[in-house]
């Protein structure tokens, strides 16, 4: 499947032109050259909605209309219709990136259930990222010139964003900070800086750009979140900085562990450890090792993910959280223990499981609402292994407790996995609880 055009998108809406004006202005212009077409306005949703190429010079005559209305030259790369699949230069990644999230605005891209990107396209980013060539100067001249204090205000945002997604989820958090992209972030990106302030206007906006593709993901829009995902990839090479990079590389793991790509998440993780030696924070070190530890559970390679959860807890005993950057706080007292637990219980090992989970919940108190949830949920599925009917329904309400008000699919999904688990047995404390959970998640009994 294609990817959209959004670049032709985004202009379109830029030039306030519809589909059927587009087509109307085409017709128009290859009627005075004795040559007419007659495109209407599907035609030129098919060149949006599935990347098709007009044939002849219908691309140049598109940069022109276009171009008119924007007041300035277009070209082919500008709206899109290169056919290049090559690795992307800074400025057309940004105008990308921009075309994403105004797409985004009007919820016109990569609805739930598009497709993500596989195979090979999948590690070409991350490829891209880890080698040359990177930039020299990203200096830029734009309309506006670009300050410091306006890249610490991108920062400080990031900040209160990623504050509202764990208190209440990343539905109703994702609209307002795609506006924010919108009305914020692109004015900069499109600005005048220089080599320095650019690399922090991209490690900043990268910041956002990730948060976007994690509120994304926690709204199950999943192949909008992979394309979140890849932009603040390409920021992240963009900034110099290789220990975001391996950031965002661990949340596309994160995303690949979720749709059972197990062998992508050790592929990606060791990028990201790779291609970061030496940049990266004990913490993002230890969330990669155990994530690779969970994925070699999921395969049954119980010697390497024992391996990596040596290395987890090696690095994990380094964290200094002073000493931390800012998206590396969901790293936590008590993260490890739980990825342990879910991987021990992947591999069957159920009692050295649930003293992971258990451990994971003793130090949950400085924890957020949903790390609290997300421990409980994994504690609740061994208990419920473990025929531990009574503990498993208590730990699942105390769940239910505190995801009580939260939009979230990726919780609602942990949710529905505990229910499922516990609904195999006729106890009445698991009766009490299965009907607050559907009542709760809104399902029928």
């Amino acid at each position: 499947m294609s990817e959209p055009n959004i670049l032709l998108d985004a202009l379109l809406a830029e030039a306030g032109i519809s589909h059927a004006g587009l087509a109307v202005r085409i017709n128009k212009a290859t009627a005075t050259a004795r040559r007419p077409t007659r495109y209407d306005h599907t035609a030129v949703a098919r060149w949006v909605r599935d990347n098709a190429i007009p044939r002849g010079d219908v691309p140049e005559i598109i940069c022109e209309v276009i171009g008119l209305k924007v007041g300035r030259v277009l070209t082919l790369a500008d709206i899109g219709m290169t056919g290049d699949d090559c690795e992307m230069e800074l400025p057309k990644a940004v105008d990308q990136a921009i075309a994403l999230w105004r797409g985004d605005l009007g919820n016109k891209v990569f609805p739930v259930g598009a497709s993500l990107i596989e195979g090979p396209a999948a590690i070409a980013p991350i490829f891209e990222w880890e080698n040359p060539p990177h930039e020299i100067d990203i200096s830029r001249r734009g309309p506006c010139p670009v300050s410091m204090d306006e890249v610490q205000v991108l920062k400080d945002a990031r900040g209160r964003y990623e504050q509202m997604y764990r208190r209440v989820g990343g539905v109703p958090v994702r609209p307002r900070l795609v506006a924010f992209l919108n009305t914020s972030v692109t004015p900069l990106l499109r600005g005048s800086h220089d080599d320095e302030i650019g690399r922090r206007l991209f490690r900043a906006a990268g910041g956002l750009v990730a948060l976007a593709g994690i509120c994304a993901y926690d709204s199950d829009r999943q192949a909008l979140s992979q394309r979140y995902l890849f932009h603040a990839l390409r920021m992240a090479k963009a900034s110099g900085n290789r220990a975001f990079g391996g950031y965002v590389i661990a949340l596309l793991a994160n995303q690949a562990m979720a749709q059972a790509k197990y062998r992508r998440v050790i592929q990606y993780c060791e990028t990201a450890l790779r291609g970061a030696r030496g940049h990266l924070s004990p913490a993002l070190a230890t969330d990669l090792h155990t994530l690779q530890a969970k994925a070699y559970a999921r395969v049954g390679d119980r010697a390497s993910c024992h391996a990596h959860m040596r290395l987890s807890e090696v690095k994990a005993g380094q964290i200094r959280q002073g000493e931390e950057p800012p998206e590396t706080g969901y790293v936590q007292p008590g993260l490890l223990e739980c990825q342990h637990a879910e991987a021990l219980r992947r591999l069957g090992d159920l009692i050295p499981a649930q003293e992971y989970a258990e451990e994971a919940l003793r130090l949950a108190g400085t924890c957020h609402l949903r790390g609290q949830a997300h421990r409980q949920a994994t504690l609740a599925l061994i208990l419920a292994e473990r025929r531990e009917l009574e503990q498993a329904a208590s730990t699942a309400e105390s769940m239910l407790d505190c995801t009580e008000g939260m939009e979230s699919k990726r919780l609602a999904e942990r949710i529905e996995s505990v229910t499922t688990a516990l609904s195999a047995y006729d106890a009445q404390p698991v009766k009490s609880f299965v009907a607050r959970a559907r009542q709760q998640a809104g399902i029928p009994l």
